[in-house]
């Protein structure tokens, strides 16, 4: 653990983006955007509303405007992250945790067919419980079941917790599931700390479609990970990029190889807006 620590210091690089754009300012109805995702060959861009909103997603185009909403046929308990397949199949992340107490976690697939319905959509679902999870909710020192952040890779599922210890809420822990239908068991990776304060929360991850790199969004910064083997990503190297201003972001996702968009909620009179961002 001690080397592995010693060569993420080492291969560290702070920096801001040279270009950092508004793309578009988000319409009312996603004032909670907490997912963001494009599947292939389609110029839509598919968003989510967290907890506490209805249980749609939403297909909008460059400019924001909502194109299409799709309702789907299971209740919105906390969403918090979207993802997709190469087959360009949707998964919306069911996994809000915020006591860690919840027993009923889960990934809803989207099949890519039914993106064009106008009807309820149907969903398969993929239940999971943590391994390392002993207590609902455990103690205040182990707080760590609560999840905002995932992506689709090699037939898998990667989760990444957010942390709710004091002192400790840049920790964040890896897990994995089949990205298939059933009860699962999310089995631990690795883990990765990055800073120690509230700004440094995991809200939303991406993989590139080469699966060369990943990135890790918080509220002040963005985490982009190269160089890792096989689906340990934090044995890789990392560069962060710190944005101009701090908001409520809560979701990423590659653009291309080159380029990501990222969202924040609406709050405190800013924010809800579609940020695109170059990467060096």
């Amino acid at each position: 653990m001690n080397k592995f620590l010693l060569l993420v210091i080492l291969l560290t690089v702070s920096c801001n983006p040279e270009s950092q754009n508004v793309i578009a300012d988000l319409p009312k109805t996603l004032h909670e955007v907490s997912g963001t995702e494009i599947v292939s060959n389609s110029d839509v861009i598919w968003m989510l509303n967290d907890s506490g909103n209805a249980s749609k997603i939403y297909g909008l185009n460059r400019k924001g405007k909502i194109k299409k909403e799709l309702k789907i046929d299971a209740k919105n308990h906390d969403w918090e992250d979207l993802t997709a397949d190469k087959a360009g199949n949707l998964y919306i992340g069911d996994f809000g945790n915020n006591v860690n107490e919840r027993k009923n976690l889960c990934v809803l697939k989207v099949n890519a067919t039914d993106l064009k319905s106008s009807k309820k959509i149907d969903i398969e679902r993929i239940s999971f419980t943590y391994s390392n999870q002993k207590k609902f909710p455990p103690k205040k020192k182990k707080l760590y079941f609560d999840c905002e952040a995932f992506f689709h890779y090699n037939d898998s599922l990667y989760l990444f917790t957010k942390s709710r210890v004091k002192n400790d809420f840049g920790k964040t822990h890896l897990y994995k599931i089949p990205a298939k239908k059933g009860n699962h068991i999310a089995e631990l990776i690795s883990t990765f700390s990055f800073c120690d304060d509230l700004h440094c929360w995991i809200t939303s991850a991406d993989i590139s479609d080469d699966g060369k790199q990943m990135v890790l969004l918080t509220q002040k910064s963005f985490l982009v990970f190269t160089d890792f083997t096989s689906d340990d990503f934090f044995n890789g190297t990392f560069k962060q990029y710190d944005f101009k201003n701090e908001s409520q972001k809560e979701s990423i996702c590659f653009k291309d190889r080159n380029t990501v968009y990222i969202t924040d909620e609406k709050a405190h009179g800013g924010g809800g807006n579609l940020y695109e961002f170059k990467l060096e």
